[in-house]
């Protein structure tokens, strides 16, 4: 008998000097996200548009898509099942605080995913936005 992965979930937060719209265009714009991940991104960012990060190792695909909150079906290429991340921006004083909840993250990819997010992903993201 296979034992199932266990799931994980994570949460980080984010205080980015930048405008709600400005990190949303950086999660949304294939542009933008090749300046901060420093690879090709291909983002259909509407309702049941799929997406694909570093060559195709992370893809899934939008499933709500407004500038409060981005929520997406998402793994890694060799995760058997889609995990679910949703992006909360909320707006205060030009300051956008930004939520990051991954759910379903299968045990043995915890670590890796926990650091990713700070190393190549949001951490990236706030540097190029507060650069500008």
């Amino acid at each position: 008998m296979k034992l199932l992965d266990r799931m994980k979930s994570l949460v980080k937060k984010y205080e980015i000097l930048a405008r709600k719209d400005q990190v949303f265009e950086a999660l949304t714009e294939p542009i933008t996200i090749s300046q901060w991940s420093g690879d090709e991104a291909f983002m259909n960012p509407v309702d049941g548009g799929k997406f694909s990060l570093w060559s195709g190792s992370i893809h899934g695909e939008n499933k709500e898509v407004s500038e409060e909150k981005i929520v997406q079906n998402w793994k890694e290429k060799d995760w058997k099942n889609y995990s679910t991340v949703i992006f909360s921006l909320n707006e205060i004083n030009g300051k956008t605080i930004l939520e990051m909840k991954h759910l379903d993250i299968p045990d043995r990819s915890f670590e890796s995913i926990d650091d990713g997010w700070d190393r190549y992903y949001l951490g990236p993201l706030k540097l190029l936005l507060e650069r500008k």
